[in-house]
């Protein structure tokens, strides 16, 4: 496993860098002579264009569904044992370059993610390793991903407890270490140790801003209620559209004016989270219809507050329309222009003014706390990401304020909350873990033999003689399921012959209060049984018997799962 985590991260760092660079190459190519003072209509072209490429790729050529990237690791943990197509392990590269290089406001992290989670989960495949295994190397793939693209080793581990929510043994951490160092030294080959966004402390941190900072942290989270809501509600409207070439249209069309009237909201936002880290706010007006407004005051304060509620949109839009992509470089530009709207209305209302940047960087942390719900990875992603560990205890503050405040609201974050309106979320809880893990069908005992519902009670009596159940399912010629006969019922009566054939079974039988379906869900079964008090539930499929679920043998496998699961 310690070799497999090494190869893991190789295999992912390397992904990542033919992802960075690949998207570096499309965006030079499309807008390298692109002046700052002019305007270019191309801008608003370019993420329809790459979309539609994009959407033609994966229907004509890859012929496969083709995830946004940590929501397609998080299905595959919870539902299909950690089986992922094999075409993931390009098809997302070839997917996200194409989006973000022709200028889909989304990032590159989710897509490097799900390259890794096929990279961890074909290698298991391969060499037959057990399910704890392979979602071991699914869980070293992801934190060597975020490790590689943000060059951040440490916040790519804590990124998979609290969001792959991987158990934390000594069995899992030597792995998850190693895939992790392996892919940042990868990406440090290839791309250089600079740090992704520069960041120079001008100010240091003061114990009079600890209220401003508790401040920050709820505006964030309620910009996070935001980003969440706009981004569940415009992709259920996409959702809606059923022919994708019209979705495609609808979203190049209000992507486009969107892009249109802010140029930065174009690709991943990597020049104007820099720029916002600078002070810098050049990206509101370059190559835009604002370029001769003043850059300051109440007009500076008005285009950062819309190119931040607008990037929401622009990031659901790209999703919607077919792009694929990730929602971290949308969270950390969301997060950087809140924290400069946050420090820049402050300024303008109230003395003494506070540091511009230092509420940017923070800001970033509240954003990725609530939209990920993981204040953790916030801290120390945003730490690792700038090297500005002097505001640590700022981000802090403000990225736990952030994550209750969304907590209040909403429950799961935007990469959970599909899962878990269909009950698939995987969380820490070895019991829903386990429960996760099995299924009804596996557990259907058909040695129960069955009785005719016009059947005589001799006719009873005989089968009951070489049976050693206790429980005769009544059926007809189709196996429409009538009720049940239970032995204990009938025993003040199976003994008096003078009533085997002038009494029936259907006069026998009882309704069963609870009845199971082969699809339905273990957490469901487990409720059933605990609710109902019953040792043997029938199943039935279309009103047809198939067979029973014992409460000792659900037991037993759960008592077997949850042995394996929890073995170091």
């Amino acid at each position: 496993m310690l070799v497999m985590a090494v190869l893991v991260g190789l295999f992912v760092g390397l992904a990542a860098v033919i992802m960075k660079r690949s998207v570096h190459l499309i965006s030079s190519l499309l807008t390298g002579n692109f002046s700052a003072d002019d305007y270019n209509i191309l801008f608003s072209l370019y993420p329809a264009i790459g979309i539609g490429i994009t959407v033609f790729i994966i229907n004509h050529v890859i012929k496969g569904r083709v995830g946004h990237g940590i929501p397609t690791i998080l299905h595959a943990i919870s539902t299909t044992n950690g089986n992922i197509s094999r075409h993931n392990i390009f098809s997302s590269i070839i997917a996200s370059a194409l989006t973000v290089g022709f200028g889909g406001s989304v990032g590159l992290e989710g897509p490097t993610v799900a390259t890794g989670g096929a990279i961890g989960a074909n290698l298991g495949k391969m060499f037959r390793l057990s399910y704890r295994q392979v979602i071991l190397l699914i869980g070293c793939a992801a934190a060597g991903a975020l490790s590689a693209i943000f060059k951040a080793p440490i916040a790519a581990i804590v990124f998979v407890l609290e969001v792959i929510m991987l158990d934390l043994t000594m069995a899992s951490l030597v792995p998850l270490l190693l895939a992790s160092v392996s892919a940042a030294l990868t990406s440090y080959l290839f791309l250089g140790q600079n740090v992704i966004y520069q960041f120079s402390i001008i100010e240091s941190f003061n114990m009079r801003e600890v209220p401003l900072f508790v401040g920050l942290g709820i505006f964030t989270g309620m910009l996070s209620v935001y980003f969440a809501r706009v981004y569940v509600k415009v992709g259920g409207l996409f959702d809606k559209v059923k022919n994708r070439w019209v979705r495609i249209a609808y979203g190049g069309f209000f992507l486009g004016i969107l892009i249109f009237l802010f140029p930065s909201l174009y690709g991943e936002g990597y020049d104007t989270i820099n720029g916002g880290l600078s002070g810098n706010f050049s990206y509101l007006f370059d190559k835009s219809i604002f370029y001769n407004l003043p850059r300051e005051g109440w007009m500076l304060i008005g285009l950062v507050a819309l190119v931040l509620f607008l990037k929401v949109f622009a990031t659901s839009i790209t999703f919607g329309a077919g792009g694929i992509g990730g929602i971290f470089a949308p969270s950390l530009f969301t997060g950087v222009n809140a924290g400069i709207l946050f420090a820049l209305i402050h300024n303008q209302l109230l003395d003494p003014d506070i540091s511009v940047t230092n509420f940017a960087l923070v800001g970033m942390g509240g954003i990725i706390a609530g939209v990920l719900h993981a204040p953790l990875t916030a801290i120390f992603l945003i730490a690792e990401l700038t090297m500005a560990y002097e505001l640590f205890m700022p981000l802090m503050i403000t990225a736990t304020i952030s994550y209750a405040t969304i907590k209040y609201f909403e429950p799961n974050s935007v990469y959970h909350i599909q899962l878990a309106k269909r009950k698939q979320l995987f969380t820490h809880d070895k019991d829903k873990v386990v429960l996760s893990l099995m299924r009804v069908d596996k557990l259907i005992e058909r040695n129960f033999s069955t009785i005719r519902l016009d059947a005589s009670l001799g006719d009873l009596v005989k089968i009951i003689a070489h049976s050693s159940r206790n429980i005769f399912p009544v059926i007809d010629d189709d196996s429409n399921f009538y009720g049940m006969v239970i032995l204990d019922s009938i025993r003040d009566v199976m003994f008096n012959t003078e009533l085997y054939d002038n009494t029936y079974v259907r006069n026998l039988m009882i309704l069963p209060s609870v009845t199971i379906e082969p699809g339905e869900s273990m957490d469901s079964v487990a409720q059933k049984f605990h609710h109902s008090g019953k040792y043997n539930i029938p199943v039935i499929k279309d009103s047809k018997y198939v067979g029973f679920v014992s409460r000792a043998r659900v037991f037993s496998s759960y008592r077997q799962l949850l042995r394996q699961w929890s073995e170091e």
